[in-house]
Order: structure tokens, then sequence, then C-alpha cells
């Protein structure tokens, strides 16, 4: 499978407003897989182990810092990362749009992706990623 992380400030992290609020500070702060996310490379693994699936690739967006968050998943068990850099944040439908490129070429059988983020709980990617490859989807399972 394709599994797609996000990277987040650490859910243990007291948020802090920008001085100017504009958004929440992110600088110096402690960032981490998003859980939701964290929960579908576990998912992925359990069917590595299952021998259900061959291979996990986990791909995530963002700048630089964001290859810890891939190096987490590959620590978790992921077989292969992919880093699309990119500095600015998305919107989900932008994310989903390099999400459906990353699939086109990856060619895997099935996505996971968390149910949503914690910084925005948008819970929109996934269902506008299956929309664009015309693909069927479960949302919010629970067990796959």
């Amino acid at each position: 499978p394709l599994v797609g992380i996000k990277r987040v400030i650490d859910y243990a992290v007291k948020i802090r407003v920008k001085g100017d609020k504009t958004g929440v500070e992110t600088a110096g702060v402690k960032m981490s897989m998003n859980p939701f996310c964290e929960i579908a490379v576990e998912e992925a693994i359990r069917l590595k182990e299952k021998g259900i699936v061959k291979e996990i690739v986990v791909a995530s967006i963002g700048p630089a810092p964001t290859q810890e968050t891939l190096r987490t998943a590959l620590a978790m068990g992921a077989d292969r990362a992919i880093h699309i850099k990119h500095d600015a944040l998305l919107q989900p439908l932008a994310v989903a749009k390099v999400l459906k490129a990353v699939v086109e070429k990856e060619k895997p059988d099935v996505v996971f992706l968390g149910k949503q983020a914690i910084d925005d709980d948008c819970n929109s990617t996934g269902q506008m990623l299956a929309s664009l490859l015309n693909w069927p989807q479960a949302t919010s399972a629970s067990k796959v």
C-alpha cells in the first residue's frame, strides 16, 4: 500500500497563537507524525506481517524537516519513503492532487490515509483523492 503521512505539531504540545494572529507558532515546536497517519502506517504493517501486502511505501509533502517524519515511518516498518518537498502549507485538494500523481507513478493496490489531521481537522483529503482517481473508498475504518 501507499500510506500518506503528515507532519504536525506534536499532540502533547500546548499550541500558541502567533503574535500577529496569523496562525499558530511552529518555530522551535516539537513536530511529529499525525497520530491518525501513524494508525494508518501501523495497519499497513499488520497487513504486511500477515503476508497480505509485500511493500509499504509512505509519502509526505512538506519542507525538509518532513524527512524526520518519514524516517519515523521507516523505523516503524515501512519499506520506502517518498518526500515531496514543498515549503508552503497546502490545502486538502492540493494534497490530494499531489498524492494522485504519486499513486499514478507507484501504482499501489490500496492507499491508506489517517482519518484526519489533528492540525486542521479537515477529514477530506482521502475522499478527494478517491474521487480524483475514480477509486472506491472506505472512510473512518476501525478495522481492515
